[in-house]
């Protein structure tokens, strides 16, 4: 299964959730791939792999699938393997723009056999903070969308356009794509205006709102700059946690891959 991290807002907490995702599957026994599809190539930093190390990267996987398995590196934990990304991505929306099947590449490069052959129960991307081809490519080759929402004034302004952007995928391109939920990230109960965002949002999104949020937790900001996930940096603390538990809310709408 698929599950694209996608909001074109940036600095809501996309990449560390895509992380402490992927981990929190991987540690419970499924393996998966965490593929960064960001140029910024934070989601590759975050988990310790250094620039030298990007070889092959996600740009190679999009326009060479045969070269699947050496894009593929694995990383400090059992069963989390990363596709990583350098800046040279940045330039792979000029290559698609020019390609009759721009909207398609990764779709095709995960169906291929090199790849299927990896046998990955899950594959977590991490997009890009706009609404540009390389989201469109994720969103056209995903099962599933999970929306990181910060609980802040400006919170909900900007997601119809992705809700938009999604609805229009489904219609043209992928049909069975869903929007898994919105997790409401870096909230802060003590913040009054946090709290009615989170209220707003619950009321508007209904049931798309998971039910777990995560907190705004230093232990979540520490963790990158020592190359792990909150989850394995401190298991204990509120963020992992919090983390740990939306992994489990997940899965439990997806009993049939809940095997190793």
């Amino acid at each position: 299964m698929i599950f694209v991290i996608a909001n074109q807002k940036g600095g809501v907490g996309k990449t560390t959730t895509a992380i402490n995702f992927a981990a929190g599957l991987a540690i419970l026994g499924h393996k998966t791939l965490l593929l960064d599809l960001d140029p910024q190539g934070n989601a590759s930093t975050g988990l310790g792999l250094s620039q030298e190390d990007r070889s092959r990267t996600t740009y190679d996987l999009i326009f060479s699938p045969s070269a699947a398995a050496d894009c593929v590196h694995a990383t400090g934990i059992s069963d989390l393997f990363l596709c990583p990304a350098t800046s040279d991505l940045a330039s792979a929306d000029l290559e698609l723009a020019a390609s009759e099947n721009r909207s398609f590449m990764l779709r095709q490069s995960l169906r291929d056999t090199d790849f299927a052959t990896l046998g990955f129960s899950f594959v977590v991307i991490d997009c890009p903070p706009s609404l540009n081809l390389l989201t469109i490519n994720a969103l056209v080759a995903g099962d599933s969308v999970i929306v990181p929402l910060q609980t802040e004034f400006f919170a909900l302004e900007g997601l119809s356009q992705l809700i938009l952007t999604i609805r229009e995928v489904r219609q043209s391109a992928n049909p069975a794509l869903r929007i898994e939920g919105v997790l409401l990230t870096m909230q802060d109960n003590r913040n009054r205006l946090a709290q009615q965002v989170e209220d707003d949002a619950r009321q508007t999104l209904g049931d798309l709102v998971f039910k777990t949020a995560i907190p705004r937790n230093v232990r979540v900001s520490e963790a990158p700059s020592f190359a792990q996930p909150v989850i394995t940096y401190d298991p204990a603390s509120k963020g992992s946690e919090a983390y740990q538990a939306f992994v489990r809310e997940v899965l439990v709408r997806h009993p049939p891959a809940m095997k190793g």
